[in-house]
Parts: structure tokens; sequence; C-alpha cells
């Protein structure tokens, strides 16, 4: 350590005199790093847009793998906004998919000065701008009202789904705390336990009126909106089984692991993309390991091997997990006696309902189910797969494997709205150059050391070439469009601004409470007043 020759402090000096020296450059740095990706593969794109006094206001940004990836798994897209993640206090809004390894993946990113449904449909539109293949099938959020009406806005024949677990934790602060503690759990199997929409409906309002919460309003808004957030009503549309943005939390706990409050806009793109690189990293692991090894078989079936050889090993695990369970449901259909096999009670009530849907026929062209699990999450259920064995079906039909799981989901070519190839990397022979180029140089400077003459000649020619080459990359001109940081006018750097998720006015009840040691009194439940002052107990 005596041998370093500096110490923690000069590190932080150096860090505090670069910051010095780069401050109210930020923004000129970060369009020069867009430009200089948008150069180096015409995929990338990216929008910056300023506040009308030439003041940085929101940018957005999408490379080519993230086009490419939107072009294979688009159908699905997770949206929420996250803080502290830059010295701005702007706001960092990536929009997430799913891979067909069940793996989080960016598709694209912004910042926002600005949480309204202006700056959300602006986003929105340029997102439509960079991806391939028009718009997402489903959308999840959390519920925000700007949100809600620029998805409403931009995306109109997009299925918004509201985040399940944001709606149902609220449940503890809303209601009152004796008619949580008690229904609690009955308002739990309404909403998780239930196959259809008259059935929730039915259950919901039982629990509601035994509750006496029939004119709780947060309660009716909350069933006014079931459709986009209660299983039975939305499980009709394919999520990839997301009912939340639980995803999207993660991705946020992940990608601040490399990025803090502290950071530049330019630290932050370099950090973020640092991140993103170990992310898909990941993601190569997983294809490699498809690309080179089958999934073993706990069912020795036909239908069992054909789908090990097409699904990812994700997938795969949970196919095998509905056809292991299936049996349960053949055995059912055999013996017809559902208390037999131990059904839960909706399952007993609705299996022939569901027989009578599930209708695989060689006639037919689609087999239905009441627990929507194919339209819902991609993987056909153990409902199906019961029938398909009573059939003696032996191979699943291509109708019911879905592409965006396959080994082979990202082979194809994904165009933009031009008509044109996004490719991940502008020349595929890049490397291939640079091998040859490096092998070439390598021996001319071996052949160079072996005289000082030589090493001379090298020298010079080394520098004359420097010079034509930057010449090459710059062009003729330093008039042009798009030449050198002094010959473009770039917008100043943002102002601080607050982020709505971060003001003082949106901190939840329970949350107050939990920060402030704030304790309900123990024989009604209130929290205005303890034991001792208790109106219940002194009333005469």
């Amino acid at each position: 350590m005596d041998k370093i020759g500096f110490i923690k402090k000069d590190i932080y000096n150096l860090e505090c005199s670069v910051n010095g020296k780069l401050r109210n450059h930020d923004v000129e740095l970060v369009t020069e790093y867009f430009m200089a990706e948008q150069k180096k593969n015409e995929a990338f794109y990216f929008k910056i847009e300023g506040d009308g006094h030439d003041r940085f206001s929101r940018c957005f940004w999408a490379d080519a793998t993230s086009r490419r990836a939107y072009g294979f798994y688009g159908d699905v897209v997770v949206f929420d906004t996250t803080f502290n993640t830059n010295q701005y206090d702007l706001t960092f809004a990536p929009m997430l998919g799913v891979n067909n390894h069940g793996q989080t993946i960016v598709l694209a990113c912004a910042f926002l000065s600005k949480e309204t449904t202006k700056s959300f449909v602006w986003m929105f539109e340029e997102f439509k701008k960079a991806m391939p293949g028009g718009e997402p099938k489903t959308i999840i959020t959390d519920q925000d009202a700007a949100m809600a009406i620029a998805i409403s806005i931009a995306f109109p024949t997009t299925f918004h789904r509201l985040c399940i677990w944001h709606i149902t934790s609220k449940f503890s602060v809303k209601l009152p705390r004796d008619a949580y503690n008690e229904y609690w759990r009955e308002f739990q199997k309404a909403i998780w336990d239930t196959d259809n929409k008259d059935e929730f409906d039915a259950k919901w309002n039982i629990v509601v009126t035994k509750a006496g919460l029939t004119d709780h309003p947060w309660l009716s808004s909350m069933f006014d909106l079931r459709e986009s957030w209660v299983p039975a009503y939305a499980r009709q549309f394919f999520a990839a089984g997301m009912s939340s943005s639980q995803r999207a939390e993660g991705s946020h706990g992940f990608f601040k692991q490399y990025i803090s409050r502290r950071n530049s806009l330019m630290d932050f793109i370099i950090r973020f993309e640092r991140a993103l690189s170990h992310q898909r990293e990941k993601e190569l692991v997983a294809d490699h390991v498809d690309a080179f090894e089958v999934a073993q078989c706990l069912l020795p079936m036909p239908m069992n091997k054909q789908m090990a050889t097409l699904y990812t090993r994700t997938m795969f695990q949970k196919f095998e997990q509905e056809l292991i369970q299936s049996t349960a449901c053949f055995i059912e259909l055999k013996t017809e006696d559902a208390c037999k096999v131990g059904f839960n009670v909706s399952e007993r009530k609705n299996w022939e309902t569901r027989v009578a849907e599930v209708v695989y026929v060689k006639d037919s062209d689609h087999a239905s189910c009441s627990c929507k699990r194919f339209e819902f999450v991609g993987i056909i259920c153990k409902h199906i797969l019961a029938l398909f064995r009573r059939d003696q079906i032996e191979y699943m039909p291509e109708k019911y494997i879905l592409k965006r799981w396959k080994k082979t989901a990202k082979c194809g070519l994904v165009s933009d709205a031009n008509g044109k190839e996004i490719k991940d990397c502008a020349d595929p022979g890049l490397l291939i150059k640079r091998s040859t180029m490096s092998r070439l140089a390598s021996d001319v400077v071996e052949d160079a050391l072996m005289s000082e003459e030589g090493c001379e000649v090298l020298s010079e020619t080394l520098k004359s070439l420097q010079v034509k080459l930057k010449l090459l990359k710059d062009g003729p001109s330093n008039n042009e469009v798009g030449g050198s940081s002094s010959q473009t006018q770039y917008m100043k750097d943002p102002k601080r601004v607050r982020c709505k998720g971060r003001s003082k006015g949106v901190t939840r009840a329970k949350e107050k409470a939990m920060k402030r040691g704030i304790r309900h009194c123990r024989e009604c439940g209130h929290i205005d007043h303890d034991r001792r002052q208790c109106p219940a107990l002194n009333t005469p």
C-alpha cells in the first residue's frame, strides 16, 4: 500500500477537479456521446429536447440491441419511473420487457424533468417512432393518473394493466383498522381465487357489505377499475405471466448498484451502459446454455421431449410442471370424481365448464380454458394437457407454441418503419477486419524493431498515417452539420428539479406512522388518542 503513491482523498480531489472542469458541459458531452453511438451504428435512436429557453428538458434513447429485442418481445412492456439517479433530480424512466428466458430486458430509456401527461405522451410517441412492430399488446404500470391518460392517448389499442401489488398494499392504509384485520383474507380470496368476472363481482360485494364499506370511496374506485387489475378480468390479455410492476422495481434496484444521485448525466450514461452490458451478458450465457444443452425430462413423454428441444430451459421447466400437474386432471377426466383428486372448491365447481370450454378436437382452431393460462402466460395449461392425453395427442400442435418462448425467438430480420433492417452491429465483419489489421500491424512492428532506422521509419509513417486518418474521419470540411463540438450549438445543462415521487405530499399514512412511531389506541384502533383518553372507555 505504501508504494501506491496516492490515498483515497487524492482520488476524491481528482474527481472534484474533473467534475469542476466539466460543469456546464454535461448535455454537450451526452449529445456528442449519442451522436458517436449513432455514427457507429445508425440504428441507435435518440432525441433531446429543451424547455424553450435553450435548456435541457428531456431526452429519449434506445440502442440497436433494444430495438431488435422489441421486435421479438414487444408484446408486453413494464413501465415505472425511478429517482435519485442523477444530480439534477431528473426522473429516470426505463421501459422494460421480458425475453425468452424470462429475464428482464431494457427496451428504451428516458430522462424527464416533469412527470406530466405531456411529458409521458412525448416519451411514448418517441418510443413508437423508435420501435418496430407497432404498439405493445399490454403495458403494466403503477396507478398514476398522468401516466394513465398518456397511455390512452399514445397507445389506444394497448391494454393498460395496473400493478396489483401496489393496489393490494394500499388496503391496510385505506381501510379502517378493524375492517382490514377482519376482512382482508376474504378480500384476498375474492381477488385471487375467482375464475370468472361474475364470481369476483359477487364475492367482492358480499365482503364489502359484510364489512359495512359499501360507501367507501376508495373501494368503490378500485371496483370501478377492476378490469385493469383483477386477475379474473385481466388474465385474458397476454402479459407473459406478470400481474405487477415488481419486475421494474427489481430492475431499478439492480441499476442503482451502479449509479447514485451524485452522477452527472454523462456519468450516469457510462455507468448505466456498464450495468446494461452485465445484464445482457446473463442473456448471452442463457443463450449459450440453450444452444448446446437440452434440458433433462422428468417425464418420458414424446410431448415433453419435443418441448425440451423447442423451449428455453426456463420456459420448459414451467411447461413441465403443467404437464406433471395434468396427471391429476387426467385422472379427474377418467373417474369423473372431482373430490377425489383434491381440487379446490373453484376448480371442482368449474371443472365441467372447463371440460366444455376446452375443446381441442381435430376440427377446432383453438382450445380455450376458463383458467386463461395460455392467453395470460403463453404456455398451455394442465387442463388442456389432460384432454390432449385423453385424446392421445402425443405432440404439441404448433399453434400452441409461442415463438417468443422458443430458443429461436431471436432468429429473423427486424426492420424499422422505413423497412430498413435493424442490426446489432453496423458491420458484421468489423471484428474480422480488426483481427486482420492487428496481425499485420504486429508483424510490421516486429520487423521495425530489428533496427533503429526501421523504428524511425515506422514512427514517421504512423504519424503521417494518423493525420490522414483524422482528416478522413472528420471529413473535408469543418462546416458540415454534425461536425466538431465547436461547430454545434448545444443546450444548457438542466436545472435541479424535484421529482413528484419524492414529494412530501405523497408520503403514505402508513409510512408516516412508522417513521414517527405513532401508536394506535388498543381499545378502538384510532390514532388520534391512546387507551387512557379513549371515548369508548370514558363514556358514562
